[in-house]
């Protein structure tokens, strides 16, 4: 059985991630700037038609604490990106399941129109697949269309473990579909079963083989691999010295290039600095884009699991 599953892990110092500009030993808390806003996602609610064991977002069919945006919620964001000339690449979409939300071919529609790539989170069930026609539509259309499908691994029991029984057949069905109509597909895993980065690539390449899916398991961007995230679970907060100790760069973690628009339920729209992090008011930025585009602290255990010691960004 994988250690990780027969390990409990240490837990969170509660000292930690309490002090938005310094951490628990005094040290000054890392920021990032926003260098570029090349991605801007979008949260089109937390509804799903599953329930995760560990989703970080809490998505579920009957949690709306972030409810479904408007296709004029998504018109009004890429309005100002053209007013203000922002020179953003690519639109994500992502929930929740994007493809409950009932405008969501309007809003891929739109946003391929105003030419951007897009980029749909999709768990690829029966949501996604009640949109055969009209994606394949898109899909024939538009070369700038790309899927991840979440496939938590490449066998059946550890992908149900997560996202329930009968769950594996349903997602193989969608990606297979994808594969068929000549979508551009990525497969996103996650890296918490106890198994090396290498053996879990070739897992899924055996996989990919045997469903005749061109997807090359050692492209890390045709398979994403996620690091694992745990609040509870103990992590070294960033400061400003780290950038330096690992050899790393501010500009190499998502908020120096992203930002997501959310509802919260009963309020208006707001931008967030992280595709992770819709909730805490901390990493809220205003309702505007041009409001968004401060510094943001790394302040919370996602900012060191994910970003910078995990390495991962949610953008392609």
């Amino acid at each position: 059985m994988p250690e990780s599953i027969l390990t409990a892990p240490i837990g969170l110092d509660p000292a930690k991630f309490q002090n938005p500009l310094v951490t628990a030993d005094g040290s000054k808390r890392a920021s990032v700037a926003l260098r570029q806003l090349e991605t801007l996602w979008f949260n089109t609610g937390t509804l799903c038609n599953l329930e995760c064991e560990n989703c970080y977002i809490e998505s579920s069919p009957t949690n709306d604490r972030l409810e479904y945006l408007s296709l004029g919620d998504v018109k009004s964001k890429l309005d100002e990106i053209r007013e203000f000339e922002l020179g953003t690449r690519e639109i994500g979409f992502t929930g929740g399941e994007p493809f409950m939300n009932p405008e969501i071919i309007a809003m891929l529609t739109l946003s391929l129109d105003r030419g951007f790539d897009v980029l749909v989170l999709t768990n690829a069930m029966r949501p996604m697949q009640k949109h055969q026609e009209a994606l394949k539509g898109l899909i024939l259309a538009y070369e700038r269309i790309f899927f991840r499908v979440s496939l938590d691994h490449y066998g059946q029991e550890l992908h149900e473990r997560e996202r329930g029984v009968n769950t594996w057949l349903p997602t193989i069905r969608g990606l297979k579909w994808l594969s068929t109509m000549h979508a551009k597909i990525s497969v996103a895993g996650r890296m918490c079963w106890g198994e090396g980065e290498e053996e879990t690539r070739k897992g899924y390449g055996r996989l990919f083989k045997e469903l005749d899916i061109l997807i090359d398991p050692l492209d890390p961007s045709a398979l994403v691999l996620f690091p694992e995230m745990e609040t509870s679970r103990d992590v070294p907060e960033i400061t400003e010295a780290c950038w330096g100790i690992l050899g790393k760069s501010p500009d190499d973690v998502m908020c120096s290039n992203s930002r997501m628009v959310v509802r919260r339920k009963g309020e208006e729209t707001s931008v967030v600095a992280c595709t992770l992090l819709p909730y805490g008011p901390a990493f809220n930025l205003g309702n505007t884009l041009s409001s968004a585009d401060g510094p943001v602290q790394l302040n919370h255990p996602y900012c060191a699991q994910f970003c910078v010691l995990g390495g991962a960004s949610c953008s392609s």
